[in-house]
């Protein structure tokens, strides 16, 4: 019987990988030189999990705040900057905020804000797939490239279509390169485990122009992110798109999903037959940015010493991050000498 060492030595062989495989958390950049298509794929688990379990969200609430995490995951992980990728969804829907930051070079956080009742309704006409809950409304792409530099950002209507959707809709209209995504959310239970564990996958392929990718911007962050000037406008599906395009679309969620296939071993199982070349993995962490002396100086610069004492409980005002859940305290009168 073939050994486990011999048996991993195949499968490296098999996929001309150099490296052991990527596991969990990370993001894979590959290209299909023959079909004239580059893309990304991601995996998340514990930082997914870690997310989607901090606020308990119902579970299509979850669902869809997962999707959102990957696909800013996707957009974000492109950055070739110390910047921050900013999506935010404000719908109508029973799922009214969305807001997922991606701070390079691998920070993830998200946050969803919902409506207790309009949810119910919608789970009891059944009308909870992620389209349905984000209802009409806008999605707006922000990179912040930092202090004393310009912002650009993107804003898409949501009119009842998926982020998916959304996704294809946003590079063809700010950027003109044609887009596919595929976002795959799903709860996993393992042996042990006390509780299911959400883990998520995603993949983002995109049609290169006839020139080849030096005359293509990168993923926003290497070009103007807002402006569709500098992108080419001429763009044509040739036989390589549509056939890149055909096989992506075999794929299922449970893929996409599944703790067991790695990103590498996908992208062979799907394009083995033309060839796909694939670059190192590019790690992902939950990480949020919020901290005392950021919420000090908010506190010191956007109130007054009369807002301050009406926030105040008990003589003490306290902070709750939205987005990790951590709590700061603060005396509204340690801010008297800076006022």
């Amino acid at each position: 019987m073939t050994d486990k060492t011999t048996m991993t030595d195949n499968m490296m062989t098999s996929l001309g990988l150099d490296r052991p495989e990527s596991g969990d958390d990370t993001v894979v950049p590959f290209t299909l030189d023959k079909l004239d298509t580059r893309g990304r794929t991601v995996r998340l688990g514990d930082a997914l999990d870690t997310i989607l379990s901090r606020h308990n969200y119902p579970a299509p609430v979850a669902r869809l705040l997962g999707e959102a995490v990957v696909l800013a995951a996707l957009i974000g992980s492109s950055l070739k900057f110390a910047g921050k990728f900013i999506m935010q969804t404000q719908t109508d829907g029973p799922v009214n905020l969305i807001v997922v930051d991606f701070d390079a070079p691998d920070g993830l956080r998200g946050y969803a804000r919902f409506d207790h009742d309009m949810l119910v309704k919608a789970a009891e006409e059944g009308r909870t797939k992620p389209a349905e809950l984000l209802g009409k409304g806008h999605l707006a792409m922000t990179i912040d490239q930092g202090e004393h530099m310009e912002r650009y950002q993107g804003i898409v209507a949501l009119e009842g279509n998926s982020l998916e959707d959304v996704a294809h809709t946003y590079f063809m209209q700010s950027e003109q390169i044609p887009t596919q995504v595929r976002l795959a959310v799903a709860e996993f239970t393992q042996k042990g485990d006390h509780r299911p564990h959400w883990r998520a996958g995603g993949m983002l392929v995109q049609h290169l122009p006839e020139h080849g990718m030096s005359h293509i911007p990168d993923l926003p962050g290497d070009g103007d992110f807002s402006n569709p000037e500098t992108a080419d406008p001429h763009f044509e599906e040739d036989d390589g798109w549509n056939e890149a395009k055909a096989l992506m679309a075999t794929l299922d969620d449970l893929e996409l999903a599944d703790p067991e296939l790695s990103s590498e071993r996908l992208l062979f199982r799907l394009y083995h037959e033309t060839g796909v070349r694939v670059f190192p993995p590019m790690p992902v962490v939950e990480r949020c940015t919020c901290s005392a002396d950021r919420i000090e100086d908010m506190l010191s610069t956007s109130f007054t010493a009369e807002d301050r004492e009406e926030m105040a409980v008990d003589g003490e005002i306290e902070v709750v991050c939205e987005f990790c859940s951590t709590a700061y305290h603060f005396n509204p009168h340690q801010f008297d000498v800076k006022d």
